[in-house]
């Protein structure tokens, strides 16, 4: 499908949303009817389990980048939306991984399931690696979350580099759909000074801040726990109104929210 759109969500630090934001996409764009598969290249596997899979019954990545498996037969179906898992046998990749056009092995499998779906969206480890780069060259857009911190920020320069090699060696059509902040609070001076700096790195990424920031909300913490992205585990938090926001900025008018069910009036 030459109009499936495959979104990475990328920044090699660790814990500054990246699942979350992964989660939240592909549940909001499946409850939009939109066809989506999540794929997991973090050795962590928490994407999986974020959506309550039982990643020790699945088949992975890992098997399909190997061979093992055949795509198709390694993805699963969840309520929340397909999934292709991984595990702990991914952070073998960098060394495992050398045959030559190693970047391609990602994109050459996508190729063979992008018929069955509108959206793919992936989940990167916090590093920029083999994988992560895998994960680039597949892509159609990259989303970068970050907290609402300089340390973050620094990392995100550093993401820069990688794209321009990618762009200029593999993918020349690879762009940044945004930069997004996470755990922000807008009262915080810090925060205030963060999303000044967090404009300028946008500019330098020919990108652009979502508008929409995903403020701090116990409820993201709580979720993963659940087997469930925070949008089904408390859609009523702010961090789900925020989240919401973005799928409709990925979702585009193509794939509109769902109305809730008007209420009768006679309760």
């Amino acid at each position: 499908n030459p109009l499936t759109q495959v979104i990475t969500v990328t920044n090699q630090k660790g814990g500054v949303g990246k699942t979350t934001t992964v989660s939240a996409l592909v549940c909001g764009l499946k409850q939009r009817g939109a066809r989506v598969l999540g794929v997991d290249l973090d050795p962590q596997g928490n994407l999986g389990f974020t959506l309550g899979l039982d990643i020790g019954e699945c088949k992975t990545v890992y098997d399909v980048l190997t061979g093992a498996c055949p795509i198709e037969r390694a993805i699963s179906h969840t309520e929340y939306g397909d999934i292709l898992a991984s595990d702990i046998m991914l952070s073998t990749a960098e060394v495992e991984f050398t045959a030559p056009r190693r970047e391609f092995m990602l994109s050459q499998q996508l190729d063979v399931v992008k018929p069955n779906y509108d959206f793919i969206i992936i989940d990167t480890p916090p590093a920029l690696n083999i994988l992560t780069i895998n994960a680039y060259v597949a892509s159609t857009g990259l989303i970068v979350p970050m907290e609402a911190e300089v340390l973050s920020l620094v990392g995100v320069s550093q993401i820069q580099d990688t794209i321009d090699t990618v762009r200029k060696s593999f993918n020349p059509n690879l762009k940044v759909l945004g930069i997004l902040l996470n755990k922000y609070d807008r009262r915080l001076t810090l925060s205030r000074e963060i999303l000044d700096l967090a404009e300028s790195v946008a500019e330098q990424l020919d990108s652009q801040v979502f508008h929409t920031k995903v403020r701090r909300s116990v409820s993201v913490a709580m979720a993963p726990a659940h087997g469930q992205s925070v949008l089904t585990y408390q859609p009523g938090s702010k961090a789900s109104a925020d989240l919401r926001r973005i799928v409709d900025a990925v979702a585009g008018p193509a794939f509109p929210a769902p109305r809730p069910a008007p209420r009768s009036k006679w309760f």
